[in-house]
């Protein structure tokens, strides 16, 4: 279910909250695979490509790439498996064309976001990270990076299908720079602090987050880490937090 900001922001963005958070599949209480448990539907407005590609998104942030077979994809993607040796010769080349595709589609949502609509480079910051934390929604498969998941199993093995998923975390962390770059200004911060530097920051605190989450089943920690950031801009920044109100004195009979 979507918390009541969470429809504003995508009431206000038109998001299309499909390409970031998907439908549940598979959990470890539920160990059925997509192959096992999907049905043929008509393949996607788009064509067989792009319905593996959406395939792909779902089910690797669900079970992890090496889980996946080309017969879950094909299932899920309501394909035959001609169509999916049509379009890639392999399902490795099927999980860099992902990352790209990842990264068209969620550049698409991040770029119309409202994040971008306050009148300050710190506001912007700030609403950039209150906008990743009204993305999460549902289990840690739902709301995970797939580019991160990727790579957390192909770094040391696969050189093509990491540097896709490189690309894709760091050029979205390039996409803050402007932002950063005037907020340090205008609070006249540390020298020592980057733009391109806190830019990465904010994306490893992130996919960091979401291995944790991961790890304990729970996506209440990438909620923290991101408060935890927030604060960590807020004190670079020099933003004050609105002053508290004070506890009341118990009343003494």
């Amino acid at each position: 279910m979507l918390s009541a900001f969470q429809k504003l922001l995508v009431r206000d963005c038109n998001i299309p909250t499909s390409w970031y958070i998907v439908k549940r599949m598979t959990s470890r209480r539920h160990t059925a695979t997509p192959a096992a448990t999907s049905t043929a539907s008509p393949v996607k407005r788009g064509g067989a490509r792009t319905a593996l590609l959406e395939a792909a998104v779902d089910v690797i942030r669900a079970q992890g790439l090496h889980a996946t077979t080309v017969d879950d994809l094909c299932a899920a993607a309501g394909v035959t498996k001609g169509a999916f040796f049509h379009h890639f010769p392999s399902k490795d080349a099927l999980a860099v064309a992902a990352a790209d595709h990842w990264s068209e589609t969620t550049g698409a949502l991040f770029a119309t976001a409202p994040y971008h609509a306050p009148p300050t480079a710190a506001g912007r910051v700030l609403a950039y990270l209150d906008f990743r934390a009204a993305l999460i929604v549902g289990a840690p498969a739902e709301f995970t990076c797939l580019v991160g998941t990727m790579t957390q199993e192909v770094f040391a093995t696969n050189p093509a299908i990491r540097d896709a998923c490189a690309a894709s975390i760091l050029g979205h962390a390039a996409t803050l720079e402007a932002d950063l770059a005037e907020a340090l200004a205008d609070a006249d911060a540390d020298p020592a602090l980057t733009a391109a530097g806190l830019a990465v920051h904010t994306q490893t605190v992130l996919q960091g987050a979401f291995v944790v989450s991961k790890a304990a089943d729970d996506p209440h920690i990438v909620l923290d880490s991101i408060t935890h950031l927030r604060r960590y801009f807020m004190c670079v920044l020099g933003i004050e937090e609105p002053a508290r109100r004070p506890r009341s004195a118990t009343r003494k009979e």
